[in-house]
């Protein structure tokens, strides 16, 4: 079966792998002959092995589960409180003029930088991380929401104003699903962006979750656990962005039907 671009499925499959495929095979051989250090770069095969049975032993799968839960957590709570700000910002000029300052700040300010302070109001456990985590994501779901409804259509606006529509009768009919492709491009980097964050906070102070068990295995040698670790973030990071694709193309209908 051949796309709209008269490619079929198989050659966009062996168009995503050559590449991936090319590489590990490359790598497999230089650890396997010693042309690399395997104690640094050990082979894919042996990476493999070891994610087998950290899976099979419950390990791996328990630290996914906890990474996973304070993402999501995290994300969810980021994006309720993005969209009202972002979209109360694009509609309120008052609103913009206060918030926005904070914002933009908030948006170039390096986020780990904040959690000694985080720390110090919540104390060192799950919370800080958490409303770390949620800051990270909130910044790009307001910034994105604030544009995108901002660069509505005007005269979608003055349209929906002709026929009686008013106050959340606009929001709802008008800003709102103008604003959602732009919305969604939003929550997928913002989602990313979660992801990253939780992963860096378990790495500087986690005692579980993928980060934890990869600063672990740095510290200790473990380069097939640490190999592991980094190949499920990518996994989980590639999972969370098809998943938000999966629900944007739910959701927008027409937006589908225009790409094909």
């Amino acid at each position: 079966m051949r796309g709209s671009a008269g490619v079929s499925q198989t050659e966009r499959i062996l168009l995503f792998l050559w590449l991936p495929i090319l590489l590990l095979v490359a790598w497999e051989a230089a650890a396997r002959n010693l042309w690399i250090d395997p104690l640094f770069f050990p082979p894919p095969t042996s990476v493999l092995a070891k994610g087998v049975a950290l899976t099979t032993s419950g390990e791996l799968p328990r630290q996914v589960l906890a990474t996973v839960r304070r993402a999501t957590v995290s994300f969810f709570a980021a994006a309720l409180a993005g969209l009202v700000c972002g979209i109360a910002m694009a509609l309120f000029p008052r609103v913009r003029r206060s918030l926005e300052p904070l914002v933009s700040a908030l948006y170039s300010t390096p986020k780990v930088s904040f959690l000694p302070m985080l720390f110090l109001v919540f104390g060192i456990g799950e919370a800080a991380r958490l409303v770390l985590v949620a800051m990270s994501a909130f910044i790009v779901i307001t910034l994105y929401s604030f544009d995108a409804v901002r660069d509505s259509n005007p005269a979608f606006v003055e349209m929906a104003r002709d026929y009686g529509a008013t106050g959340l009768q606009l929001v709802h009919r008008v800003y709102v699903p103008a604003a959602m492709p732009q919305i969604f491009t939003g929550l997928r980097l913002a989602a990313g962006r979660a992801l990253l964050m939780t992963i860096t906070t378990e790495l500087v102070s986690g005692r579980d979750g993928i980060g934890a068990m990869i600063w672990m295995a740095g510290q200790t040698l473990a380069t097939e656990t640490l190999y592991a670790g980094v190949i499920v973030s990518g996994i989980l990071g590639w999972m969370t962005h098809r998943v938000l694709r999966k629900i944007e193309s739910a959701s927008l209908p027409w937006k589908r039907a225009h790409a094909e």
